[in-house]
């Protein structure tokens, strides 16, 4: 691999910041996507909803004790989604959220069941980002310091197991890959895996490299939900349908093709702008949308780790 100076890795940087505020621009922004749709609870089996219209999907397991959530939603959300999932799963309360990271749509119901004595489950890195003020390109507005209340009461660093409801729940950490905090949370015999941002349906995704996420990453979390699930589970990502193992090989394989190209820009000294022109995702996945804006930050994503400090 060609090396980078750290003359040329700066002048990179500052050539790029002006195309990549028009990048971000162009950026559908996850978060506000499905805000104002009715929130649907949809059964996956006996046990597991979906719900979804609440800023992102949300699976909710049923027991004796009430209900497990994966992610919350958004704040302004909150109280109809819950709402929803007791009535849908005949339940009285919420007992356990997970937060499969630290973003707007998956942590907005946090305070609500927080305060009402729910345990929060999230990765260690999830919870130091809430503690704090996080502002980033591809939000209009700075998000967080969480409350008390709302932060993650426990958290993990690389796998863990509870049961819900007589089911085993198994939870594990897929490293820097869409954040620095991703997780997937398995049903196992449901056969079921909330797969959080790690994994998409029906668009780009935000690919949030200033909170330690990066394109490299985002390949290996795909291997690890691979490696967890088999030809009959099915995976929810943030947004959209439900997929399979088949849908999580052909994404890996075509982020991994983005980033041998992208690899390729960036040791070849090209700025952002110069990547995003050379097309490096052209014909992929088309109804998506425009992928400038993940290719902008899927460049950008690299440079922590391909630029040497000599």
């Amino acid at each position: 691999m060609m090396p980078i100076s750290r003359r040329r890795f700066l002048r990179t940087t500052l050539q790029g910041t002006a195309g990549l505020s028009l990048c971000y621009a162009l950026a559908a922004p996850a978060w506000s996507r499905d805000s104002s749709d009715a929130i649907v609870a949809t059964p996956l089996d006996e046990h597991l909803l979906l719900l979804t219209g609440a800023g992102a999907n949300v699976v909710a397991a049923r027991g004796p004790d009430g209900l497990l959530m994966v992610d919350g939603g958004l704040e302004h959300r909150s109280r109809e989604l819950i709402r929803v999932a007791l009535e849908a799963a005949s339940a009285k309360r919420v007992h356990t959220l997970f937060n499969t990271h630290w973003h707007p749509e998956q942590t907005g119901s946090n305070e609500r069941l927080g305060k009402q004595g729910a345990k929060i489950i999230a990765h260690v890195n999830t919870k130091l980002w809430l503690t704090r003020r996080i502002t980033v390109d591809w939000r209009p507005q700075s998000y967080g310091p969480m409350p008390a209340k709302a932060l993650p009461s426990e958290t993990f660093y690389k796998n863990a197991t509870m049961s819900a409801g007589g089911e085993p729940v198994e939870y594990g950490y897929m490293a820097q890959a869409h954040t620095d905090g991703d997780i997937y949370v398995r049903f196992r015999n449901s056969n079921v895996i909330a797969a959080g941002g790690v994994a998409s349906q029906d668009r780009w995704p935000v690919l949030d490299f200033q909170t330690g996420g990066w394109i490299g990453g985002l390949v290996a979390g795909l291997d690890t939900l691979i490696r967890v699930s088999d030809d009959n589970t099915r995976i929810v990502p943030a947004d959209g349908a439900v997929l399979t193992r088949a849908d999580l090989q052909a994404q890996r394989k075509m982020y991994f093709g983005i980033y041998e190209r992208l690899v390729k820009c960036l040791t070849g000294g090209l700025g952002p702008e110069e990547a995003v022109a050379t097309q490096p995702a052209k014909g992929l996945n088309p109804h998506w949308g425009d992928p400038a804006p993940f290719v902008a930050m899927a460049f950008k994503s690299l440079w922590g780790h391909f630029a040497p400090d000599a």
